[in-house]
């Protein structure tokens, strides 16, 4: 059970989270969804750093964790990590990653269908990414001390992270 003391850490931290995303989305290019351009996204693919309306985020959904993480900006609780990654990226950066390649001509589609297909291309099949383009590691820089255990299995030696505890500075 933990103490009164961590529940209100963990609340300083997700207060400190949302204020960094309320932030970022005051950022003209995270005023509007990546994939679609509807005005005012209130979700987000952690892992790819990108803000979406809720119909993209629902195609993202079915698109698969392994492609896509999503979570509501305001709904959900968020990890250092994660806001790290939406930091590093934001939709600016985001388009010029994972539209790279986009054909001059090409519009943004707007039937379902047509965008889901549209979503699919840009990140399950990465068809428009820029190829030199590489998933950068987040740091964590939100003002959160990480302590971190390293846990020794004695029978191989190798050392695995074992827990991570977040403090506020």
């Amino acid at each position: 059970m933990s103490s009164k003391l961590d529940r209100d850490r963990a609340k300083l931290l997700q207060d400190k989270h949302q204020g960094i995303l309320c932030d970022l989305l005051k950022d003209e290019d995270n005023k509007y969804c990546v994939d679609c351009d509807a005005k005012g996204p209130r979700w987000a693919s952690w892992n790819l750093g990108i803000f979406l309306c809720i119909r993209c985020a629902g195609i993202h959904r079915n698109l698969g964790v392994h492609i896509s993480k999503v979570k509501s900006v305001n709904l959900d609780s968020w990890t250092s990590e994660q806001i790290a990654m939406m930091q590093e990226i934001g939709n600016s950066r985001g388009r010029a990653i994972y539209e790279a390649n986009l054909p001059d001509n090409m519009r943004r589609p707007q039937t379902d269908s047509a965008l889901e297909a549209f979503i699919r291309a840009k990140y399950e099949q990465k068809k428009y990414i820029a190829k030199e383009w590489i998933q950068p590691r987040p740091t964590i820089h939100v003002g959160v001390t990480v302590t971190c255990f390293l846990k020794r299995n004695k029978q191989s030696s190798k050392a695995s992270w074992l827990h991570i505890i977040p403090s506020i500075k």
